[in-house]
């Protein structure tokens, strides 16, 4: 299915779906986890909590939904753990930014896969993204908490994240959005069960508070899936990416005042030149669905 125009709900709820995204970016470095097993127990309480709802409605899952999903769900599942880690190795600003390299490759997957229209606009505007990318990443290199290897595990999960992105779009085309996130996180999870018992050396259970953090987790940035997911039959692929640009953005804002991490002025910069790119997209997005 191709989306030829955005709907202004399409686009209010990608929105409000990349905020819950940025907003659990700073959770996931408060929580008291290790990163691959947040990312397991929360991709199963997902899991157990959308499979409920979905026959609670009175519907069922079947197996060619989940076929359809699965592809979606073990992408996700893995990117989800690789930048998990990635937070807790480096920056938050460093991360968020590296995972806003996705445009760029959703740009051509964009308009192969999903025949969207891919204007001079975007090619120039994702350019300009990326000096903010490289800005905010050189800014970070005088600072303590900096790390190469986060680097480079964000970079690894951004590629991911693209794929996700395609993935989902796909799979929402034949499943609804509950039946969409309950498969989602079921293929997730049986993805992550090996590799979160090898990293635990067993089942690390976790304990009262750390089920208070996942159940958090998946409201706030579990529901930012949700969001973004129901919006992608409403919204162009490439304008769902490029609304991520935001995220750094507002994730280290939220490092400033919740992890007393810091930012400086070159940073600052790159973020801004990133927000501005973000508002030119959103502006044309909206003036092309009011024509």
């Amino acid at each position: 299915m191709t989306t030829e125009r955005s709907t202004r709900a399409g686009l209010a709820g990608a929105v409000f779906g990349v905020t819950c995204w940025a907003a659990g970016n700073v959770m996931v470095v408060k929580a008291p986890m290790d990163g691959l097993q947040i990312a397991f127990w929360r991709i199963l309480l997902g899991a157990v909590v959308y499979t409920a709802a979905v026959y609670g409605s009175g519907r069922r899952l079947t197996m060619a939904m989940l076929k359809a999903v699965a592809p979606a769900g073990i992408v996700i599942s893995i990117e989800i753990a690789v930048f998990f880690v990635a937070i807790r190795e480096t920056e938050i600003a460093n991360a968020t930014v590296i995972s806003n390299l996705t445009p760029i490759v959703l740009l051509a997957i964009a308009s192969r896969a999903f025949n969207e229209k891919v204007t001079s606009l975007l090619i120039v505007v994702t350019a300009v993204s990326m000096v903010g990318v490289v800005l905010v990443v050189f800014g970070s290199t005088q600072h303590t908490t900096w790390s190469p290897l986060g680097d480079v595990l964000s970079f690894i999960a951004m590629l991911f994240f693209a794929a996700y992105f395609s993935l989902a779009k796909r799979g929402r085309e034949t499943v609804s959005i509950l039946e969409f996130q309950a498969c989602l996180w079921i293929a997730g999870s049986i993805t992550l069960l090996p590799v979160s018992i090898v990293d635990a050396g067993g089942v690390d259970w976790p304990s009262a508070t750390q089920w208070i953090w996942l159940f958090a987790l998946l409201a706030v940035p579990g529901t930012g899936h949700l969001l973004v997911n129901w919006s992608h039959n409403h919204v162009r692929l490439v304008i769902t990416a490029m609304l991520t640009l935001a995220i750094p953005v507002m994730s280290s804002v939220g490092a400033v005042v919740f992890l007393d991490q810091t930012v400086n002025a070159v940073q600052v910069l790159g973020m801004a030149i990133t927000l501005a790119a973000l508002s030119i997209v959103v502006r044309r997005e909206v003036e092309m669905q009011a024509s």
